[in-house]
């Protein structure tokens, strides 16, 4: 099996970075953070509710800080916040760091899987599908920029989206770590 010392999941909010980054985590014998969940917990309060004191700048300061400490790690699987490759700076250490995976996920898909959650502040301020889709047409350039793998999770289950990741990095003679992103 090939080596990968760092994985960093992106995508969209939604697409299942952190379901999926567990059950991968758990399966290579890796330590699992989430970007987001580790940003909460450092400062004692909710996502919305620092969006809402800070505005979105300083979520994505954060944010930044928690990227640039975390893709310094060893052995780690790293479901980053949806945003987090809107900073050049996170792009560049999630790229030069690690094994880079985007999880897509279609707008319809996103929109059933975040219909009931109050934890998202970007969908709070008006039509959730139009917000996604605007989302995602900033974004997706974006992360297939340093997408070393693009995999859909459209109607997937966690484990099915995992083994998949599995098969792709023990592919016989496969060198993750060096392939070229631009195939």
């Amino acid at each position: 099996m090939t080596i990968i010392n760092n994985i960093f999941l992106i995508g969209p909010m939604g697409s299942g970075k952190t379901a999926v980054g567990r059950h991968l985590a758990d399966d290579l014998g890796k330590l699992f953070v989430d970007s987001d969940a580790l940003i909460e917990a450092r400062t004692g309060v909710d996502i919305p509710f620092i969006f809402e004191k800070e505005g979105e700048a300083g979520f994505r300061h954060r944010e930044t800080v928690v990227i640039e400490e975390q893709t310094q790690q060893d052995g780690i699987v790293l479901a980053s916040g949806g945003g987090a490759i809107l900073s050049d700076v996170n792009r560049r250490h999630l790229a030069t760091r690690g094994f880079v995976i985007y999880l897509m996920a279609s707008v319809q898909q996103q929109l059933v899987r975040t219909i009931h959650s109050k934890q998202r502040p970007l969908l709070n301020t008006g039509d959730r599908e139009q917000i996604l889709t605007d989302l995602f047409t900033l974004r997706d350039p974006l992360y297939r920029e340093i997408a070393d793998l693009c995999i859909s999770t459209d109607n997937r289950t966690v484990a099915r989206v995992a083994a998949e990741i599995r098969r792709h990095l023990e592919r016989p003679g496969a060198n993750p770590e060096t392939e070229n992103r631009d195939e």
